[in-house]
């Protein structure tokens, strides 16, 4: 549910062109997708972890060894640090839609190259069988999406 409203929050924003509607709709879907992954951290924390940042690394570490051939339980602090740029994130465009768009573009581009990169092991590399076609398509459909936006808004494009 929290990859499946993250897409669309990004679909919505690629597509808004200065639309207030789109925009706050976009809005919601981010903050909703936001929302989902707390879900989500909280249960792995709550059923597998037992509230244990211990386990929480062993497991990561695992996990890695079993898919990258190396232990190493590092990627679970960018898991932390995922979790906190997404919400204040969120947080942050609750300020106001205005002051959320004319945010400098290094930042934006950095916000969502991280969060775009941390979907894509979360999902591609990380994730089970399901998980990873819907996270490759999702990732195919938002780069489609950005490469027609961008050939769009070139002077004397087709599209």
């Amino acid at each position: 549910m929290a990859l499946s409203l993250y897409v669309l929050s990004l679909a919505l924003r690629t597509t808004a062109n200065g639309s207030r509607p789109r925009l706050v709709r976009a809005r919601a879907a981010w903050t909703a997708g936001c929302f989902f992954f707390l879900v989500h951290v909280a249960s792995a924390f709550q059923f597998y972890h037992h509230w244990s940042h211990a386990a929480a690394y062993a497991a990561t570490a695992q996990r890695t060894r079993e898919l990258a051939g190396f232990e190493w339980g590092g990627g679970l602090y960018a898991n932390y640090a995922f979790t906190l740029l997404w919400l204040t994130d969120a947080s942050f465009w609750w300020r106001g839609l205005d002051h959320y768009e004319a945010r400098p573009r290094p930042v934006e581009w950095a916000v969502q190259c991280f969060l775009g990169f941390m979907a894509l092991n979360g999902t591609v590399v990380f994730g089970t069988w399901a998980v990873r076609w819907f996270g490759l398509g999702a990732c195919l459909l938002l780069a489609a999406m950005w490469g027609f936006r961008v050939c769009r808004s070139r002077p004397g494009s087709p599209l």
